[in-house]
């Protein structure tokens, strides 16, 4: 019998995958629950199993693809009743439009999936679109940059399934003066003949290479592609403003070559800086709120809860894992989910959730050797800690004395929208003073 590969829904709001790799080509076998394709998202990379053991007979997407959620990418050829041990699926009942289509369970993922349908035109609603009209469901994303260009969402042609606008067509549309244009179709016709309007300003032209040039051209992937949008994004919509502060981290480097070898025999774990910053941010972040919020429109969002995110230096990209309710655990506990968020990363084994829903952001740029570095906010957060790199520096102590101490610089980039200088740098403060005198109890 034939089962049908579909694209998986991997969160909430994700509504489309690109295919990044299949694992087995056509013709080859593969078990049940064997990873088959990978594919990449808004928010995660991710290995896809199969939905049953059989053999690869027809590929319906290539890789580099981009396909919406539950759409058949590939045909499996199964023996007789290897699937038939999942009880055959009814057909759910249509969901609003205000919903995301939820996530097909494996017992699901045999049935056909209808072609999404076509989108509408733009001109057919004059309203912005949103979750329950006519125009389809539009992210919280997409309309928030709507919102700050004055862009009625409705306008933009949408390449998502079904029509949806995504993040990318928005961005688009700006780039080729959508503002102006939403603006002038929605102003009422004139009464008389009006002189045209200035042509657009021409797009600075990329150089050109000859043929011989020494040059390698190559296809950003999907990764580099969200990195580059966010980054450019953040630097859009948050007013950076950057503080340095130099830490002597003596006192916690001599506790960590202590307690080293007792969290590898008792908790089988390895003890590195990281979870050391993370435990000195949280009685910081609680100290100090409005670096734990977000902006959304005219409001400032305080979270209650401490998510902050480890960004991971992977070969192919970035990715930022996010430890959740960091304040509730133990030195121990801390390490042991950092070091398991970083492997997963980079094993592409990391589920949506994990990477969702951060209030705050850590990156280490000194593990490769750097001073310290200026990192761009990690959206819809206001604020980022970037960890220089340990060195013994001489340094001067209380009495005039000098003396040789491991020395960290640490960074914060952070929205001065609504964070003030006075504000980082008291929180940066007590970041330094956790560092400084940390407690071998909380060990």
């Amino acid at each position: 019998m034939r089962v049908d590969v579909t694209m998986p829904q991997m969160g909430e709001s994700i509504a489309e995958g690109t295919i990044t790799r299949w694992m087995k080509a056509v013709g080859e076998s593969v078990g049940r629950d064997e990873p088959l394709f990978e594919i990449s998202t808004d928010k995660v990379d991710a290995e896809i199993p199969s939905p049953a053991a059989g053999t690869l007979v027809e590929v319906k997407h290539k890789e580099g693809e981009t396909v919406p959620v539950n759409q058949v990418v590939g045909i499996l050829e199964t023996e007789a009743g290897a699937a038939a041990s999942a009880p055959a699926p009814s057909a759910p009942a249509p969901a609003p439009a205000s919903a995301p289509t939820p996530p097909a369970p494996p017992a699901q993922q045999a049935r056909q999936v209808e072609p999404p349908k076509p989108p509408a035109p733009a001109q057919a609603s004059a309203q912005p679109a949103s979750a329950g009209d006519g125009g389809g469901f539009v992210s919280p994303v997409v309309r928030k940059i709507a919102a700050e260009h004055g862009i009625d969402p409705g306008r933009v042609p949408g390449t998502g399934a079904g029509g949806r606008v995504t993040k990318k067509d928005i961005l688009d549309f700006i780039e080729k003066g959508g503002k102006a244009a939403a603006a002038a179709a929605a102003a009422p016709a004139p009464s008389r003949p009006q002189a045209a309007p200035a042509p657009a300003p021409r797009p600075v032209e990329a150089p050109s290479f000859g043929s011989g040039e020494r040059v390698e051209r190559v296809q950003m992937t999907q990764m580099r592609k969200r990195i580059a949008e966010h980054m450019i994004e953040s630097r859009r919509t948050s007013a950076h403003v950057h503080s340095v502060f130099e830490i002597d981290v003596t006192h916690m480097m001599k506790l960590r070559q202590q307690y080293k070898g007792v969290y590898e025999e008792r908790h089988g774990v390895k003890l590195t800086v990281t979870p050391f910053v993370v435990r000195a941010l949280c009685p910081a972040l609680r100290a100090w709120p409005v670096v734990n919020s977000s902006v959304e429109g005219e409001e400032i969002v305080y979270k209650k809860d401490i998510n902050i995110g480890v960004a991971v230096a992977l070969d192919w990209g970035l990715i930022v894992p996010v430890v959740r309710n960091a304040d509730d655990l133990s030195m121990a506990g801390l390490a042991r989910r950092i070091n398991d968020l970083a492997e997963r990363a980079r094993a592409k084994k990391l589920n949506p959730d994990e990477v969702q829903g951060g209030t705050f952001t850590v990156t280490n740029p000194g593990i490769f050797g750097g001073l310290y570095g200026l990192p761009i906010i990690n959206q819809p957060q206001v604020a980022i800690l970037g960890m220089g790199g340990i060195q013994k520096r001489p340094v001067v102590l209380d009495g005039d004395a000098i003396a040789i101490r491991q020395m960290m610089y640490v960074s914060m980039s952070y929205d001065h929208r609504v964070v003030d200088g006075a504000v980082a740098d008291q929180f940066l403060a007590m970041v330094k003073k956790n560092l400084e005198t940390f407690d071998e109890a909380q060990l």
